[in-house]
């Protein structure tokens, strides 16, 4: 911190006093050395015996000064320490005529004996004005302490974020929607020529690491108009009043400098419902809402003034935040199509130094339901795996060991020969066979009995299906093939080793049997009880602003016939899976001994085993009868 003339004024200051307090203890030590102390005993035979000539008694420090008769006049006195309200001392100097003085007063100089605690005090009050100039200046510049209710917003006069519209992939549907707000703060009479009035606010609303504030940033380099940003929990601080001042406060300078942009990140910290009846209505985060929906579109009009707002909870905010005339726009911001991810990973790639044979487009394939940050952080990671392997440019090893690490877990050291092995070995195998052999299931991309961080004792992964997944369409033939696939691992154990030797290695995949299956019975409408949502999604916790908690939606009987059908759909499923791993245990066993030894196997691969040992994949083993879908 730099040092100013008054700061250096008062250390010179400070530093003086030290040094005459040193000096002043130094004195009084060295006088102290002079006097020669005798014990109280002593002094009482001293005066019993007649042979002190004058005596100096000090009240409040508790000691005397004598000299004896035999001394002569220049010999320093001799000190002795005193009991405390000894009131008999006093006679006995009087019954032997023996000339004293009562001193009440300390002896010392009172100033030297306040010092220390005078300097103590100075101490901290220095530091005390040292804090609240460093505040002051920390704030909104010099001559202002303390000043909490000031705005804590980031601004720009000109945009300087260095992003543009050129830099954000992957979202082009929301680029070209926000393409209109750049328009506006850039060419507002093409608008206001024919009646059309400045969006107030925009909402962007999408899963975390989409993109939206990347976005806002990108909106501001477009506009180069003045840009505010501020996080939504830097509003609210432990004072009441401090967040609806610095609404205030953030409002006023961005009136001073229309048009501009105001980002608001994490808007529901501040944005959250209110009066859920829990806590008052009167808190600090509900003062700070109503200051920030009267300056959107109050009394007072902020033309010229375009609030951009980020959200992953648009469920929790609050409704006046979301009517029309606050935030006029809620675009969406969601994860990334195969076109989009593909430019996602060129733009993270430009600085990566990439194998001639490493396709972005292959990557693209094999990662849908990726975020922006997430395929950012999967070029990273393989970055990080090249340096660490000493090699001079990323190849496709890299890639899916990166993409195994993000999605799985962090490779572990392998299984020792054992039991336990040959037990993950069947249940993956179990797993990845069905995925080859049923006609619905997405295909089998590798399996590995290499253990992962968390637990993980091995795995089989799918290729899934991207338009499947980006349309969130799945049929009941896919739902009935995944819960089949996620038995398979129980129904192989079963199988080679028997009941005895089953393991709770299939306690996730059971859970997400049971998960899966009564969805398609309450939810989905796929079983014989109708095309009926007996169930809802639960609702939002009172906490967070929504109802007290969900309720049955249906009678005792109905939750009876439920369980029945769960039931025939796993039992349904389960039998399938058995028949298909017996059918072909021949090929079961040889696939194990193949990823015993090699301790991970690729889709073609695995594949190509299945067509030479086995079966075709397209052809359909005998199996139980379909479940219908209505009576």
């Amino acid at each position: 911190m730099k040092q100013t003339p008054g700061q250096g004024r008062w250390i010179k200051g400070l530093s003086a006093i030290v040094a005459s307090v040193l000096l002043s203890q130094t004195m009084s030590s060295v006088a102290q050395t002079k006097e020669e102390k005798v014990t109280y005993s002593q002094f009482l035979n001293y005066i019993k015996n007649d042979q002190i000539k004058t005596a100096v008694i000090y009240d409040k420090q508790g000691r005397a000064e004598f000299k004896l008769k035999n001394q002569p006049d220049k010999a320093p006195f001799s000190e002795v320490l005193l009991f405390e309200k000894d009131t008999s001392l006093y006679k006995k100097l009087r019954e032997k005529n023996i000339n004293f003085e009562q001193n009440h007063d300390s002896g010392e100089n009172l100033f030297l004996e306040i010092l220390p605690q005078l300097f103590l005090i100075l101490m901290i009050l220095v530091f005390f004005v040292m804090f609240l100039r460093r505040a002051a200046s920390s704030s909104s510049g010099p001559g202002q302490i303390l000043n909490f209710g000031k705005s804590k917003a980031r601004f720009q006069m000109e945009s300087e974020t260095g992003v543009t519209f050129a830099d954000v992939a992957g979202i082009e549907e929301a680029k070209e929607e926000l393409q209109e707000v750049v328009t506006f703060l850039k060419q507002p009479e093409r608008f206001t020529a024919v009646g059309a009035r400045i969006p107030r606010g925009v909402l962007l609303i999408g899963p975390p690491g989409t993109g939206k504030t990347l976005l806002a940033k990108a909106i501001s380099g477009e506009a180069g108009v003045p840009f505010f940003s501020i996080s939504g929990s830097e509003f609210v601080e432990m004072f009441v009043g401090v967040g609806a001042s610095r609404v205030r406060d953030l409002f006023k300078k961005a009136k001073d400098n229309a048009p501009c942009l105001v980002f608001i990140d994490e808007i529901d910290a501040v944005g959250r419902q209110r009066g859920t009846g829990i806590g008052g209505g009167n808190d600090e985060r509900e003062q700070t809402l109503n200051q920030l929906l009267t300056e959107m579109d109050g009394f007072e009009g902020n033309t010229g003034i375009i609030v951009i707002a980020a959200t992953n909870r648009p469920d929790i905010l609050d409704t006046a935040l979301l009517r029309p005339g606050r935030f006029d726009r809620q675009v969406t911001v969601d994860l990334p199509a195969f076109k989009g991810r593909l430019g996602i990973l060129e733009v993270h790639s430009r600085d990566k130094k990439l194998a001639p044979k490493v396709s972005l487009e292959a990557i693209a394939r094999r990662t849908p339901g990726f975020s922006g940050a997430s395929l950012a952080n999967l070029l990273n990671e393989a970055a990080i795996l090249t340096a660490r392997r000493h090699k001079d440019a990323i190849t496709t090893l890299e890639i899916d060991d990166a993409i195994d690490r993000i999605t799985i877990g962090l490779s572990m050291a392998p299984h020792l020969d054992s039991k336990k092995k040959w037990l993950i070995a069947y249940h993956e195998i179990g797993h990845a066979l069905l995925e080859t052999l049923l006609k619905d299931a997405d295909p089998l991309n590798k399996v590995t009995i290499l253990p992962r961080s968390g637990g993980i004792g091995g795995f089989s992964q799918p290729i899934y299906n991207e338009e499947r997944v980006d349309s969130g369409l799945y049929t009941r033939a896919w739902m009935l093939d995944q819960i089949t696939i996620l038995l398979g691992g129980r129904a192989a154990e079963l199988e080679v080793f028997g009941e005895a030797e089953v393991t709770i290695g299939a306690s996730s995949d059971l859970k997400n049997v049971a998960s899966l299956a009564r969805e398609m019975v309450t939810r989905l409408g796929m079983s014989d009880l109708g095309y009926v949502a007996l169930e809802t999604e639960e609702k939002s916790n009172v906490f967070l602003g929504g109802d007290w908690g969900s309720r049955a939606e249906y009678s005792e009987d109905m939750a009876v016939q439920i369980d029945r059908k769960i039931r025939e759909i796993v039992t349904h499923c389960y039998s399938k899976a058995q028949v298909l791993l017996r059918e072909n245990r021949r090929l079961l066993d040889k696939l194990v001994e193949v990823l015993l030894e090699k301790e991970t196997l690729e889709g073609d691969e695995f594949r190509q085993i299945v067509v030479h040992y086995g079966q075709s994949v397209e052809k359909k083993p005998i199996l139980p009868e379909p479940l219908p879908l209505l009576p």
